[in-house]
């Protein structure tokens, strides 16, 4: 292993890691920018609450199914050229959701930008993780964590600026609303995303799949080498089943429906959602507005929230090749566990002021308020970043992309259902309890990980087992 980590070619590495995680940077700024668009949207198409909670959400539906196709094609015409459908996607749902002045069509394009989103969201780090060497595979792959939380802090700045530019969001600049410019600003990244995806090769184990070996041994011959390079053709080759190509059924197991390694990817990415992270990502403007803060220091603070995410992922990168994937798991679910039992406590004894807005007291505002943002910190220390490492990795080569699909699908249905159940939840049963369901999911899911996740660490992508 030594031998081979000095042979490796880490400028090549490097590139072929800096474009793909350009798809996750557009994956949390596509997430990120609708923060500041709403009274736009609501003025533009004269929407209801649940109308525009629809317009808002349909980028999650699209995301799931996104994800869902994203791996099965990627088995069928290969991860590059899947991620530059992604790309053109990205492009086109930026221009017309920021151009359109019909309501259905802004659907349409926020449905297909959510289907990039969706894909990118599974296809950057199932690419990284098929290109890296093993002994530096998690701290390659969480570098797609560092670019989701750029690019959310990204759209939190980009918003902010615009508004203050305009007046706010309704304001007008160059003749364009502020709101437009929102979602027009995510065109460039797009356009950088889908240029740069032609210059890097096509992943070694989809090749081998496809009996393309040559072109095989020609991209890992540029990574490790010519002698390690046919070693490593060799090793895939054995991975993949001699009498099918990779496909959909292979996810499948008599009695359970799924392998058992496709439920423990289930897990992963069910958990990562019902722990509530996105919750804290949509309203944490109110959660600062709580602590009595005004709208205009809320949003900076925001964004300082959003730094201290990337600093928790930095710390993540650095640890997760060290110590481990299922250590930092336990950490983050023991530690979200507290922190969201925190602010349970901190809105168990919220009321309400004269015009019905629910308000804390001081210290309980300020608990809730440090809570919160610990909570995120706890998060992007463990399960935001490890969780699409380990769905990069923890497959075997045979069925990878098509686990990747039903593991991407499950992730984006839970995001969906953690966000549209949220303001119900919230209005009926009230933040502390809806905080509790988040705290027990996060007791839980270190009881999951305890029993059912093995550790990848340092571990050859075709010593994965199912």
């Amino acid at each position: 292993m030594e031998s081979t980590a000095k042979s490796v070619n880490m400028a090549l590495i490097s590139a072929i890691v800096a474009v793909a995680t350009i798809g996750g940077l557009l994956f949390g700024y596509d997430s990120g920018a609708v923060n500041g668009t709403q009274g736009g949207l609501t003025a533009e198409f004269n929407l209801s609450e649940a109308a525009l909670g629809f317009t808002v959400g349909s980028l999650l539906i699209g995301c799931a199914v996104g994800a869902f196709f994203a791996g099965t094609l990627a088995d069928a015409m290969g991860r590059r050229k899947v991620m530059i459908l992604a790309a053109l996607l990205f492009v086109i749902g930026a221009l017309v959701q920021g151009s359109t002045d019909s309501h259905t069509m802004f659907v349409a394009a926020r449905f297909a930008g959510g289907m990039a989103v969706g894909a990118a969201s599974v296809l950057s780090p199932l690419y990284i993780s098929e290109m890296a060497p093993a002994n530096i595979r998690g701290r390659l792959t969480t570098v797609q964590q560092v670019m989701i939380i750029s690019g959310l802090t990204a759209a939190f700045v980009v918003n902010y600026f615009l508004a203050q530019a305009a007046g706010d969001s309704l304001g007008e600049i160059g003749g364009t609303t502020a709101w437009r410019w929102m979602y027009l600003a995510q065109a460039v990244p797009a356009v950088v995303f889908l240029v740069a995806l032609f210059f890097i090769p096509e992943s070694p184990r989809y090749l081998v799949s496809r009996g393309r070996t040559e072109e095989a041994t020609m991209v890992l011959t540029r990574i490790f080498g010519d002698e390690e390079a046919r070693r490593k053709v060799g090793e895939i080759q054995a991975s993949f089943s001699a009498d099918h190509r990779p496909s959909l059924s292979d996810v499948t197991a008599k009695g359970t429906i799924f392998r058992p390694i496709v439920w423990a990817g289930i897990l992963l990415a069910t958990f990562q959602q019902f722990v509530g992270i996105n919750i804290i990502f949509y309203y944490g403007e109110t959660l600062w507005r709580l602590a009595g803060v005004s709208e205009e220091v809320a949003l900076e603070r925001n964004i300082i929230s959003g730094l201290a995410s990337i600093a928790a992922v930095f710390a993540a990168l650095l640890l997760i090749d060290k110590i481990g994937r299922k250590p930092l798991l336990l950490i983050g679910s023991a530690g979200m566990a507290v922190t969201l039992g925190a602010m349970t406590w901190a809105f168990s004894g919220a009321g309400t002021d004269a015009a019905g807005n629910l308000a804390l007291s001081d210290s309980a505002g300020w608990i809730a308020l440090v809570a919160a943002n610990l909570y995120v910190i706890f998060f992007n220390f463990s399960w935001g970043p490890v969780m699409w490492v380990m769905l990069g990795e923890m497959f075997p080569n045979q069925m990878r992309g098509s686990a990747l699909a039903v593991a991407g699908l499950a992730q984006w249905g839970a995001n969906y259902l953690v966000v549209q159940s949220f303001p119900p939840m919230a209005s009926n049963l009230g933040l502390a309890t809806t905080y509790a369901v988040y705290t027990v999911a996060a007791a839980i899911s270190w009881f999951l990980v305890k029993s059912f996740i093995v550790e990848t660490k340092g571990k050859e992508l075709e010593e994965m087992v199912g």
